[in-house]
């Protein structure tokens, strides 16, 4: 059930991100081809310049156990960290992984959901990147009963 309060805080972030593209265009070009062309985690990071990445409690990732469609599968990372600058959601076996990437700051809560195309039954993970270098993440195996991707 849609809340006044929901409505409300939706339409602002909304209206916060509208706003953010066009006042700042420096973010837009920020887009890094080479990690969304990426074919795993690993190879993400790397093309982020990031290290290794540390599996922590303090990162979580929503999601259904089973997507009875794989075309809109509903996944979700958050994290009460301080620091963190970016979000960032993969499916392990999508032709390419990086699904999402979320740049947030301490004044933004970081806690994004967003709708992923998933071909077949795969591991999802929600990383944080933070301000000091670490690179923390939790995983989600996600079941697919009907392919999203061309299946």
């Amino acid at each position: 059930m849609q809340t006044r309060r929901k409505t409300l805080r939706n339409s602002a972030l909304v209206a916060g991100l509208l706003a953010a593209s066009g006042l700042f265009p420096g973010y837009a070009l920020a887009f890094n081809a080479k990690a969304f062309e990426a074919k795993n985690l690993t190879d993400v990071l790397k093309a982020l310049g990031l290290g290794t990445p540390t599996e922590s409690k303090e990162v979580s990732i929503t999601g259904p156990d089973i997507a009875e469609n794989g075309a809109v599968v509903p996944v979700g990372a958050s994290t009460t960290l301080a620091g963190v600058k970016q979000l960032l959601l993969l499916v392990e076996k999508n032709p390419s992984a990086l699904i999402a990437s979320f740049n947030v700051s301490d004044s933004v809560d970081a806690n994004i959901t967003t709708r992923a195309k998933m071909g077949q039954s795969s591991d999802v993970y929600a990383v944080a990147l933070l301000a000091d270098g670490r690179v923390l993440f939790a995983k989600k195996e996600i079941k697919v009963t009907l392919g999203g991707c061309g299946g």
